[in-house]
């Protein structure tokens, strides 16, 4: 059995409404992966529901940095109670909103959500991946690569192998709320200490996800040692 931690981005759970075709299909692939005897954590992130409310704060008051993180807090909330509903026959019942607290993890499914300002998802990602013995962090996203550069630019290289080293020169040490990094900057810090490999990909592309669970060739940046 194998303890499997996946962060998935708000923007797959809601793009612009609640993507249900999707979520049909992403639970399936879990429960899959369960009744192969896998455990699974999932934790959802904010997306674009975040920024578009943080955003709104932004234009409409004077808001400190705490505020906007709450708001972002909230959004990955939402999002995991959803995810909590799909899955109330395997999963535990309490979404996990402190991943330092004791956790009586007895189902097959885990979900959690934000914690508290000045943290990201990819933080609490990495953070129980290191608390239930994980070797890795399945971050799916709306990009299919890390690049070298905006992938929008001409030229922008894909990279499908990274260091943290390399990795952590290219995004910095600080996290803000609705910072766009293909992982958080300070979970990257926790994550090399721990000597966790993250592997980053295009969450849309479900088939390309199963082969990455099921250990054949994918298409993905793989981030380690």
């Amino acid at each position: 059995m194998s303890v499997i931690v996946i962060s998935v981005g708000g923007s797959l759970i809601v793009p612009d409404k609640i993507n249900t075709s999707w979520i049909r299909k992403f639970a399936s692939l879990v429960r899959k992966q369960v009744r192969k005897g896998n455990k699974i954590i999932l934790v959802t992130g904010g997306g674009r529901t975040a920024r578009l409310y943080q955003n709104a704060a932004r234009k409409t008051g004077n808001l400190v940095r705490d505020d906007l993180d709450w708001l972002g807090i909230h959004t990955t909330r939402l999002n995991a109670h959803l995810f909590r509903a799909i899955f109330r026959d395997i999963a535990h019942p309490n979404i996990i909103k402190d991943p330092t607290k004791a956790i009586p993890w007895k189902k097959k499914v885990l979900i959690a959500a934000g914690w508290k300002p000045g943290w990201s998802t990819d933080y609490i990602s990495a953070l129980l991946a290191k608390k239930f013995g994980a070797k890795e962090v399945l971050n799916l996203s709306n990009i299919d690569y890390v690049y070298d550069k905006d992938p929008k630019l001409k030229g922008a290289k894909k990279l499908p192998l990274m260091s943290w080293k390399e990795f952590r020169k290219m995004v910095g040490n600080t996290w803000d709320p609705g910072l766009h990094s293909p992982f958080d900057p300070v979970a990257s810090r926790i994550a090399q200490k721990a000597k966790l490999k993250v592997v980053i990909m295009d969450g849309t592309d479900l088939p390309n996800v199963e082969k990455y669970l099921v250990g054949q060739k994918f298409k993905g940046t793989k981030i380690e040692k």
